[in-house]
């Protein structure tokens, strides 16, 4: 367990601007910071970020919370595991007590329990390969030979298996690590005969990193040849390692992409390492395989331009263009780069140098659409078949682009290259469009989630389930005990949180949504504990629901112009301005939403006695009698004395709405005797009569609380 004064430590110490910056590119908007959603896809802006507060929100999809509470949503981590990893970040020595159970201790996420096999994995191949002899004379060899500084070979994590067949797998089980791990992390393998053997042996390693930094998979690279093994070896997909969703580099590589506004794409781990020593830090890797939609969107959270550098193979070029479509379905512009004939980016880049690879590639970028127009119309040359060919393809690769001002640029260039005329181009391209005509799967299924998203709004009204009545004067309080519950209430010596609890515990209310009655609990408990409520109190809670439903009150979903006082001389007085008012109309309605219940519940008891059954005695109307007798619909003997009603007149009830009930007179000859009503029906009158005089109570208290709500300014 860490211990809450570390805790506290971690909160004070961590910016969300630099949390959240670590895995989203964020642009100055006022006072905030604003990109693009990690947690669901989007193509404007509506995600959040307040420095001041500590907060983030996104108005598409809802999500809110602190710093802790981003770490454990996008990196999926349990609550304690994210402030070890804000700790770790913001160099915080955390000593946790001793007073974790071993149930605590076994019930460690088994995500996490990957995470912990495979960081000792990534130790021990650096261990082999700068301690063991194997390792410096094979692994460090290779790499040297290569051209990679030490500090280039640590800062990737690079490192050795050793020859041995078991000696990883034995040695992590010997100290106490699960076989069972070390196989779902694709670190070890089990045969027919049940003897457990390491996956990677007599390999180079270069680990996979994750956004956050942790290891999530190893590639590995074959030194010894031998026909029986693949030359590159990598890990197994796994719960922390999806490799459609992963970029080799991207780790290292994001800042330099957000300072640059570019992301360059090369083929391998070698190129990515040779690159960023040099200098070109912006730099990640599809590691030989065609891009998915995961990766696009993982170089999106960051810039949405591209460059695809090629080696200088034309065959090899053609085959890769054809699988760009999808970064152009993803709204990236993409421009490549063509090495000449025979090289890489790895063995080019030592030619050249840092400073000169990145002039060549600054000088010989091409945009995609336009350098593959040139391709394929210098291969079609005069003949017809190819140019109509040619055209198609072309037309195809420009129906996937999703800004239509770049697409509209885009065809008239290519009408020109082509020389035909751009309306042709324009409407094949809208054909294509219309018909979803996509083969790829991959790119199909992205081009439904842009379409998706680009018809949803951006303000999103977040859908709230069925719950019981009064939750929304119920979120009326919270809001207002988490924005005000700090400021002094009016000209006294108490709190907003003081008054609302005193309100509250004086009316007898007891709250019914869960979360705000923890809000309340958490509330009281301080105020019983005379423990200040700073701006920060709800946010640093380790409910991260309750930190959740504070950052989305906390953050401002509109912000006044300043236009309208600088320019127009009209001056808006904003809630926060009016926190009082604001405490009061809170009140006044949950107050009102309350006794609108309890009127409710006394009208249903009213109609419930109306329909109760009375046994009616047979009774006469004697000449002596001077009471005339009625009955209602229901036919039921209402008795009334005859100095209340005159003989021309009949008797006028009202029912609880105001609606008139004509009461007919009851024929003599329905009586024989001279019993009157029995007492039940006496007890009924009696009863209704004090539920008439409670709803007439109700409805002046109700007037009382509108005439109230009338002189406040926040209705």
């Amino acid at each position: 367990m860490i211990p809450k004064q570390t805790v506290e430590d971690i909160l004070a110490a961590a910016q969300i601007d630099e949390v959240v910056g670590d895995f989203v590119t964020l642009k100055k908007r006022g006072s905030n910071l604003m990109g693009l959603c990690p947690f669901h896809g989007e193509k404007t802006p509506s995600f959040v970020v307040s420095p001041n507060k500590g907060i983030y929100k996104c108005f598409g999809c809802g999500k809110a919370g602190n710093s802790v509470g981003f770490i454990m949503d996008h990196e999926k981590m349990e609550y304690a595991d994210a402030l070890r990893y804000l700790a770790k970040k913001y160099n915080i020595e955390v000593v946790e007590e001793k007073n974790q159970t071993p149930e605590a201790v076994a019930a460690a996420s088994e995500r996490e329990s990957l995470f912990i096999a495979l960081e000792y994995a990534a130790q021990q191949f650096q261990h082999n390969l700068w301690e063991e002899e194997e390792g410096k004379t094979v692994g460090k060899t290779y790499f040297y030979e290569r051209g990679f500084r030490d500090e280039t070979i640590k800062k990737f994590g690079l490192g050795y298996t050793k020859k041995d067949w078991g000696s990883f797998t034995d040695n992590a089980v010997k100290i106490g690590y699960s076989l069972d791990v070390l196989q779902k992390a694709g670190l070890s393998k089990v045969n027919d005969q049940g003897r457990a053997f390491d996956m990677f042996r007599e390999r180079v390693m270069f680990p996979f990193h994750n956004l956050s930094g942790r290891v999530v998979a190893f590639g590995g690279r074959q030194l010894v040849k031998d026909d029986k093994s693949p030359k590159y070896l990598n890990s197994p997909e796994t719960d922390v390692y999806k490799k459609s969703e992963i970029l080799y580099g991207i780790y290292f590589a994001k800042n330099s992409i957000r300072q640059h506004d570019k992301c360059y794409l090369v083929e391998g781990y070698t190129d990515v390492i040779t690159l960023s020593q040099a200098g070109i830090e912006n730099v990640a890797a599809s590691s030989g395989t065609s891009l998915t939609d995961g990766q696009v969107k993982q170089i999106y959270r960051f810039t949405k331009n591209v460059s695809i550098i090629y080696d200088g193979d034309p065959a090899g070029i053609k085959a890769a263009l054809r699988g760009i479509d999808i970064i152009l379905a993803g709204g990236l512009n993409v421009k490549v780069v063509l090495l000449p004939e025979g090289e890489d980016p790895d063995t080019y880049c030592q030619k050249l140098g840092g400073t000169a690879f990145q002039k060549y590639l600054d000088e010989n970028e091409k945009d995609f659409i336009l350098y593959k127009s040139e391709l394929l119309i210098g291969e079609a040359k005069n003949d017809p078949i190819k140019k109509s060919a040619a055209i198609r393809d072309i037309v195809e690769s420009i129906s996937k682009i999703t800004d239509s001002i770049t697409r509209s640029t885009f065809i008239n260039e290519c009408a020109r290259v082509f020389e035909v005329g751009p309306e042709l181009l324009m409407a094949e391209v809208n054909k294509i469009r219309r018909k979803g005509d996509v083969k790829d799967p991959e790119e199909r299924k992205l081009l439904n989630e842009l379409e998706q998203i680009n018809n949803e709004p951006l303000w999103e009204e977040e859908q709230q389930p069925a719950i019981s009545i009064g939750v929304e004067q119920e979120k009326g309080v919270a809001r207002v005990l988490m924005q005000y519950g700090h400021l002094t209430y009016r000209d006294t010596v108490f709190t907003v949180a003081d008054y609302l609890l005193q309100q509250i515990e004086a009316d007898g209310f007891e709250f019914e949504h869960p979360l705000y009655k923890r809000v309340l609990q958490m509330v009281k408990t301080a105020i019983e504990n005379i423990e200040p409520l700073g701006e920060n109190f709800f946010l640093h809670s380790e409910d991260l629901e309750i930190v959740a439903q504070a950052a989305d009150f906390l953050t401002e979903k509109y912000k006044i112009s300043p236009h309208w006082e600088e320019k127009f001389e009209i001056y808006i007085t904003e809630i926060k301005d009016n926190y009082a008012n604001d405490t009061d109309s809170v009140m006044l309605h949950l107050k009102l939403k309350k006794l609108d219940i309890m009127m409710q519940q006394n009208l249903e008891e009213m109609r419930r006695l109306e329909e109760t059954p009375v046994t009616v005695q047979p009774v006469s109307f004697s000449e002596n009698s001077n009471v005339p007798v009625y009955v209602d619909e229901d036919g039921n003997v209402i008795e009334l004395p005859m100095s209340e009603a005159n003989e021309d007149e009949i008797p006028v009830f009202i029912d609880e709405d105001g609606k008139v009930i004509d009461l007919p007179t009851v024929d003599a000859p329905v009586f024989e005797d001279t019993e009157t009503q029995t007492a039940e029906t006496e007890d009924v009158a009696q009863k209704l009569e004090v539920l008439l005089q409670k709803h007439m109570m109700f409805l002046n208290y109700r007037r009382q609380i509108t005439d109230l709500l009338g002189a406040t300014i926040i209705k």
